[in-house]
């Protein structure tokens, strides 16, 4: 459609600013006290760990959580997890199979219920 009115692209309109100073910065408070930690969050036993979730699908599990700073260990929980996984999803494979299965006799069943209702009228 033609417009005759437009002048191409909005663009914000800008004003001069005499007062203008920079990016902001936060300013920097000497503190004679503080100590730089590098190990603040180091831990050697987590005794707990806590997730705070939001999900919009309910069952959803959340397992097989690793915290680790050992590659090598990280490896061999993947390759555990791997296995597992795909145990899961074969299993998880079956009974969507098996489920759709029975929908489909159930839906079959069903139209078969309402063929022999029409023959008797």
């Amino acid at each position: 459609i033609d417009n005759p009115e437009y002048k191409g692209e909005w663009t914000v309109k800008r004003i001069s600013n005499p007062a203008y100073k920079g990016t902001w910065e936060a300013k920097k408070i000497a503190n004679p006290e503080f100590v730089d930690d590098d190990n603040l969050y180091k831990y050697d036993d987590f005794g707990f760990i806590g997730f705070d979730l939001w999900q919009v699908k309910g069952n959803t599990i959340f397992d097989n959580v690793i915290i680790t700073d050992d590659v090598a260990e990280a490896d061999k929980f993947l390759q555990k997890w791997k296995t597992l996984s795909d145990v899961e999803k074969a299993k998880k494979k079956e009974e969507d199979d098996a489920k759709a299965e029975e929908a489909k006799k159930a839906a079959d069943s069903k139209d078969d219920d309402d063929d022999d209702d029409a023959e008797e009228e």
